[in-house]
């Protein structure tokens, strides 16, 4: 998706189109905006197609954009409109946090939870805000950001910040610090996503940040394993031993 605002974007309030299909939620959506200085919206829509249509009258700066709709719902209207030029912002808002993976492939700004508070719909309007003026900058082919569910919301994550994942039947398990986060994702379909310079899969169930390699064992009989900067060993299987070596200059 190319940046939703070019650097000599309009400093005004952001126009805001609200969409969802449910008329409680848009009521409730429009009461928390309207709190929000930064903000101005300029319409709301019931359903995906006519998100669509009020998207390209209105032109808005951001869509506040549920995901379950009829028909077309929240992940398909975010595609059509990343085609078009100079596209909206999106921040998802939405009661399931298992879209996350794919809204974020979709370069959206944030994905809130409802029930919605306002103070963490604020802090997601400060993230678009924070975007207006930047020069456009060449996005990587490669995951930056995990967005994680933790507690009663999405966690933003830097990728460069992740020393360790390890596998977890459909889910993969995010070390960051003292801390770690489950992420429904298989640790294959991940690892496509993350940059090889960065990260390096040493096992079936386990992918490091090449930095948190220390050192490499050589148990016996054909078997190694990786010392990592956490005081752990952990074993490399067969199949990614040679990457690791390589790695390792040997």
């Amino acid at each position: 998706m190319t940046d939703a605002f070019a650097p000599n974007a309009n400093p005004g309030p952001l126009r805001t189109l609200i969409v969802d299909d449910e008329p409680l939620a848009v009521e409730r959506m429009q009461v928390i905006c309207a709190r929000i200085g930064s903000l101005a919206v300029v319409g709301t829509a019931s359903d995906g197609e006519q998100a669509l249509r009020l998207s390209e009258a209105l032109a808005p700066d951001l869509l506040l954009l549920d995901l379950t709709m009829p028909e077309t719902d929240g992940l398909t209207v975010a595609r059509r409109i990343a085609t078009r030029a100079n596209p909206p912002a999106v921040i998802f808002v939405t009661a399931h946090d298992e879209f996350a993976v794919e809204a974020f492939d979709l370069d959206a700004v944030d994905y809130v939870l409802k029930p919605v508070a306002p103070e963490r719909l604020k802090r997601a309007v400060a993230r678009v805000v924070a975007r207006r003026g930047e020069r456009s900058q060449p996005k990587s082919d490669w995951l930056e950001e995990f967005w994680v569910p933790h507690r009663s919301e999405l966690v933003r994550v830097p990728a460069e910040d992740v020393r360790q994942i390890d596998a977890e039947r459909d889910y993969v398990r995010l070390h960051v610090g003292e801390q770690s986060y489950l992420l429904l994702q298989t640790i294959t379909s991940l690892q496509e996503r993350l940059d090889p310079e960065r990260f390096i899969r040493i096992h079936r169930s386990h992918i490091l940040r090449r930095d948190n390699v220390t050192g490499l064992k050589h148990e016996g009989l054909g078997v190694w394993s990786v010392e990592t900067g956490d005081g752990e060993s952990l074993r490399i299987g067969r199949t990614y031993l040679p990457a690791v070596k390589k790695m390792a200059g040997r």
